[in-house]
């Protein structure tokens, strides 16, 4: 790597890594905690990459985009910020930053990241159409910092202005409609009509063609699509036949498998393959469990802004609510904040209280399997797919066969040693391995032992 770059952050630490790193790799650095500063490089020339924070002493990384852009046309910003929102990667698109990672970030790939930066130029710049205003700023709650979800929000920064059409898939409650809705109102379509049509609307000779008037050129949304009956999904098809470029955005969502569907001959497959332009995977809140504080904060923050009495999770609450599967996903966990907000007795949310409110709700997951009679294998597979689909093309962080081993090893050891009551030797026996390397996998997986007499 071979290049002059300038690095923003205001965090002392950050940029003795990344200066280290990246003059390892054969680079000159020049780092600064000041956007004034580093704006006064830009001016003098500079820098062949720009790696800079968001919030800073002096100001908005992001608000520096344009000025970058205008002064120094091609040269390609790399944003780095804590700001782990959905709204930021948005923002960093829009601004035409070169690329988006959140903080903490995997060093390796931000190198990696920076080193095609340096030879790939930014495309020309796309304004905001003026007198437009930014449409729910600060109100959704697509809040993550997880990999699956950052790298959900580039994927969405990407094709939004696309015509391309958008297909979301998750469990209920991961907040699809939540995404269909961003896409619209962050797109060059913002101005246009958002429409949520049903198998309903499609009824009748005038019902496509009506959906299509309605949504005029803007984003037409087929909600829950994998329910439609077969009668509503001809007519879709046959609608999309028809629409020229000036016909609206189509988007739909599904909780069901839809290749599942279509193999069981229960979906039109020229419909899916008419839909699925790109696919959009939401993860599971069990999939995202450090997400959780994050989201905790922002219901509980919400609740306040709504006149409820400002309140928050003990840590040994915080505890439990991470260790719930929640079937419901976010909108259940929305759900339980709500009711614990107005039940709890001090602004200190207990463990006891979450307990007695999550004691009636459903402690398991729902089943999604494949079918009966679907190997290991083949799920284990069609979970890969979806993540490395939610990189949209990018190559996940290094490390990934340790993660997935991990992530497999976790639930087998703990089922194990609950089937054996907790005794270490019956169960390193019912793994097949040796016990001491049982042992050392319990400490490196932080796993619980808790011998009892297992009554089967």
């Amino acid at each position: 790597m071979d290049g002059t770059i300038l690095v923003a952050d205001d965090d002392r630490t950050i940029r003795t890594v990344l200066t280290q790193a990246l003059t390892r790799a054969g680079c000159k650095v020049h780092a600064t905690s000041s956007l004034v500063t580093l704006m006064r490089w830009v001016e003098e020339g500079k820098g062949d990459l720009v790696i800079s924070d968001v919030i800073m002493p002096d100001g908005n990384g992001l608000e520096q985009l344009p000025m970058i852009s205008e002064k120094r046309p091609g040269l390609p910003v790399i944003v780095i910020s804590a700001q782990n929102t959905i709204m930021t990667a948005i923002q960093a698109a829009e601004a035409e930053a070169y690329d988006y990672l959140p903080k903490p970030f995997d060093l390796p790939d931000l190198m990696k990241r920076a080193s095609r930066a340096l030879d790939i130029k930014r495309r020309a710049p796309t304004p905001r159409p003026e007198g437009e205003a930014e449409s729910g700023v600060g109100e959704l709650p697509l809040v993550g910092r997880t990999g699956g979800m950052q790298s959900l929000y580039r994927l969405i920064a990407r094709v939004m202005n696309t015509q391309l059409p958008v297909l979301v898939t998750g469990e209920s409650g991961t907040g699809k409609s939540l995404i269909a809705r961003a896409i619209h109102d962050f797109s060059d379509r913002r101005s246009l009509p958002y429409v949520v049509a049903t198998a309903a609307d499609l009824a009748g000779a005038d019902g496509p063609s009506a959906l299509v008037a309605r949504a005029r050129g803007g984003s037409l949304v087929f909600d829950e699509v994998g329910d439609f009956p077969d009668e509503a999904q001809g007519r879709i098809v046959r609608m999309l036949d028809t629409l020229g470029d000036s016909g609206p955005r189509i988007m739909s969502t599904s909780q069901v498998d839809l290749m599942q569907r279509m193999e069981g001959g229960a979906f039109r497959e020229d419909l899916f393959y008419r839909l699925g332009g790109v696919t959009l995977s939401v993860p599971a809140l069990r999939a995202r469990v450090d997400d959780i504080p994050l989201l905790a904060e922002h219901f509980l923050a919400r609740a306040e802004k709504e006149g409820a009495a400002l309140k928050r999770l003990s840590p040994q609450a915080l505890d439990l609510v991470r260790a719930y599967s929640w079937p419901g996903n976010v909108r259940q966990l929305e759900n339980a904040l709500r009711r614990l907000v107005f039940t709890a007795t001090e602004d200190e949310i207990t463990r006891a209280e979450v307990e007695q409110v999550l004691g009636n709700q459903p402690a398991m997951e729902p089943l999604r399997s494949g079918g009966e009679g679907e190997k290991l294998s083949a799920s284990v597979g069609r979970h890969l797919r979806r993540y490395f689909d939610l990189h949209g093309g990018v190559l996940p962080p290094p490390g990934l066969y340790q993660r997935i081993l991990k992530e497999v090893e976790l639930p087998l050891i703990e089922m194990a040693l609950d089937a054996t009551g907790g005794n270490q030797a019956k169960c390193a026996d019912l793994l097949g391995i040796n016990r001491n390397t049982l042992r050392k996998k319990i400490t490196d997986l932080d796993i619980r032992v808790t011998r009892r007499r297992k009554l089967m």
